[in-house]
Parts: C-alpha cells; sequence; structure tokens
C-alpha cells in the first residue's frame, strides 16, 4: 500500500482503471486507455491495475463494479466511476485537474 500511497501523491493527475484479464469488456478498455493516455503525454499518468492480482487495494477501495476509474491528485480522490467510459470524457474530466 505504501507504494500506492506515492502513486497517487503526485502533483499531476492519476488516472486509475480497476479491471479483470478476464472480462471483455474490462478488456475492451484497453484501446481507450492508450488513447487517453496518448492524448494527455506527460501531463497525466493513466495506470491500470488488474483486480485478480491487487484484490487488498480493490477491496480497500471498495471497487466493486468493474471496469472503475478513479482519478487521484495530490493524494486526494478527485472522481470516480464505474462503467464504460469513452475516450473523450476521460480526456476531459483528467483536464479539468491539469
Amino acid at each position: 500500500m505504501s507504494k500506492f500511497g506515492e502513486l497517487i501523491d503526485l502533483e499531476k493527475p492519476v488516472l486509475l482503471d480497476f479491471y479483470t484479464e478476464w472480462s471483455e469488456k474490462d478488456t475492451s478498455t484497453h484501446q481507450i486507455l492508450k488513447d487517453v493516455a496518448s492524448a494527455l503525454g506527460d501531463k497525466a499518468k493513466v495506470i491500470k491495475i488488474d483486480v485478480d492480482k491487487n484484490r487488498a487495494l480493490a477491496g480497500s477501495l471498495r471497487v466493486e463494479n468493474l471496469p472503475c476509474f478513479i482519478l487521484y491528485k495530490k493524494g486526494e480522490m478527485l472522481w470516480r466511476q464505474s462503467g464504460q467510459q469513452d475516450a473523450e470524457s476521460l480526456i476531459a474530466i483528467v483536464n479539468k485537474h491539469i
């Protein structure tokens, strides 16, 4: 968890995507997140977190529905949404906090 604290404590926004490898719905977001990361460049971080490999973290954040997107900046949760999101929406949300 200490690494997670360091990760979300950045000066720039950090968009987390909680997903599972076995869910077709979750794997369809891979390309969307690549587009988001490409559009944002170094202004923000985009990180995918496999719930099956990070059960304790997902549990502590009460991640229940996937995919689940959470945006942090300077250690503060700024936005959270479960379910499919399109690249344009995610980019707009992150850009509000740059």
